[in-house]
């Protein structure tokens, strides 16, 4: 199995620049593309969304994540992938989601990502309750889009 890819609370630009900063020496990656989901501030039945408590089945979720990756590896001719998502709190305008992949050419990093984005939508047993301004909630509907 692979290790944990969740993070408490929201994903901090620190945390991305040094995953990136790793893969400097590897002379072999022509491209790297990265997808950062950041909590957005949607209107919902006139309420404004503050911020999403997600929460997972983590040992489910990470065997999920560990199959994206297996079936990301063999689809797509790629070097290096990494995926990060949040548990906890993470406020409008933070990361909750940082998908990072690395191959020899642009076209395969391009499509691996929307894959493996969509993958992780519709595939991973995580579940956000997006909190209100009025302290209301409603779970998160997953759209795909």
């Amino acid at each position: 199995m692979s290790k944990n890819v969740f993070v408490e609370g929201p994903i901090s630009p620190e945390f991305i620049a040094e995953s990136i900063a790793k893969h400097q020496s590897k002379h072999t990656i022509g491209a790297h593309n990265i997808f950062l989901g950041q909590v957005r501030a949607d209107v919902i039945h006139d309420n404004t969304v503050v911020a999403i408590d997600y929460s997972a089945y983590t040992d489910m979720a990470n065997e999920a994540l560990y199959a994206i990756r297996e079936k990301a590896f063999a689809k797509f001719d790629l070097i290096c992938m990494h995926i990060y998502h949040s548990l906890g709190v993470v406020k409008a305008g933070e990361i909750c989601l940082f998908v990072f992949v690395s191959a020899t050419r642009r076209k395969q990093v391009y499509e691996a990502t929307e894959a493996i984005v969509n993958w992780i939508k519709t595939d991973v047993p995580i579940f956000g309750k997006e909190m209100f301004e009025n302290d209301t909630f409603t779970w998160k509907q997953n759209n795909n889009g």
